[in-house]
């Protein structure tokens, strides 16, 4: 099975983009299953309804959130549908679920979305143990990570904590491909951060100027959207049907 993780979708621009290369890297790369991560879709923070439908119109099977779940009220009118999930670390009681799993060229797929704790300014339980639980109850045949995470060191850890116990895992959040993409010793294919679709002239998907002043003027300049033409980043796992590891990992950006 060849499964295609797409990076953040930052603002409109991104979305527009994703509709027009996601069709033909799909037919070209001979794509099984997709993902994308939604969370920065509508208008850098949340996503909306309007955004989620159009989503829906797109060969996706699932769609992973983070650290803008609750960006935009609209969440809350389809966060509990099939195909869309939310960090299954969250607080308990919160809507919507953590993992979801689909039937797809006759193997059943788990797919889980994990938010970090180092960084992300979301209070969150940990992600190590509730990974664990959730391995201990689910069976399925392949298994995907997209473990949204500002801390490079604690995506690594984690690959090391599930290698040989899922088959792919990605990280997601700072919207900066890396170029790390490995096979685990024990088949679970890795990489830090699959980067984001969005503005390329930017600073993570946000106008250079206003963020610059950010930084060099230490004052609480709003971010705003970056206009211009955008880019597509992601990576595809080749997945045995048999072991269920990983047999190849490559990156895309277009």
């Amino acid at each position: 099975m060849k499964v295609l993780a797409v990076g953040d979708l930052v603002g409109e621009n991104g979305l527009i983009k994703l509709k027009k290369e996601l069709p033909l890297i799909q037919e070209a790369e001979e794509i099984d299953f997709t993902i994308v991560n939604g969370e920065n879709a509508a208008g850098g923070i949340g996503i909306s309804k309007q955004n989620y439908e159009e989503l829906k119109k797109l060969d996706i099977d699932v769609i992973t959130m983070g650290n803008h779940t609750w960006g935009k009220m609209d969440i809350f009118k389809f966060i509990n549908d099939s195909n869309i999930i939310r960090p299954a670390n969250y607080s308990k009681g919160v809507p919507g679920k953590g993992y979801t799993i689909l039937e797809k060229n006759n193997k059943k797929v788990a797919v889980i979305n994990l938010i970090g704790r180092t960084d992300m300014g979301v209070l969150s339980d940990n992600p190590f143990s509730c990974i664990d639980n959730i391995l201990n109850r689910i069976e399925v045949d392949i298994i995907i990570l997209d473990f949204h995470a500002e801390a490079t060191a604690e995506k690594v850890a984690m690959s090391y904590h599930l290698d040989g116990r899922i088959s792919a895992m990605f990280g997601t959040h700072t919207h900066v491909q890396t170029a790390d993409e490995r096979i685990m010793k024990n088949g679970t294919g890795y990489i830090t951060d699959i980067g984001m679709t969005g503005p390329i002239e930017s600073v993570i998907g946000m106008d250079v100027k206003a963020s610059l002043k950010r930084f060099v003027t230490s004052l609480p300049e709003r971010y705003k959207l970056a206009n211009g033409e955008c880019k597509l980043n992601g990576c595809i796992f080749e997945i045995d049907d048999e072991t269920c590891r990983t047999n190849k990992i490559y990156r895309i950006n277009c």
